[in-house]
């Protein structure tokens, strides 16, 4: 638990300097390029990461095994069929 909090901390803090030198960007155009690179990029390591947090670390008590069965598909088959739909966003054609 410790090794996969050190490295969530190292990611986190990747992403905070990632966005602060894209801020440091000049021109209006390349910052908005970087744009909308990262933040697909920030949305689906957000979604995996929540659907993760939510299968892995929700107590098991109180919880019925229906709602195990939404969590697994919400874990499994959400961030693909998202992460499709958020980088074809990127797409001219399908604007």
């Amino acid at each position: 638990a410790l090794f996969s909090f050190v490295c969530f901390v190292f990611i986190m803090l990747s992403y905070v300097q990632i966005f602060r030198v894209m801020l440091k960007i000049p021109s209006e155009q390349g910052l908005h390029k970087a744009f909308s690179m990262y933040l697909p990029h920030l949305a689906m390591v957000s979604l995996i990461l929540s659907t993760g947090i939510f299968a892995y670390l929700k107590p098991y008590s109180t919880f019925s095994p229906s709602l195990d069965l939404v969590v697994a598909v919400l874990y499994s088959v959400v961030p693909p069929a998202v992460n499709l739909l958020i980088y074809s966003m990127k797409n001219k054609e399908l604007k």
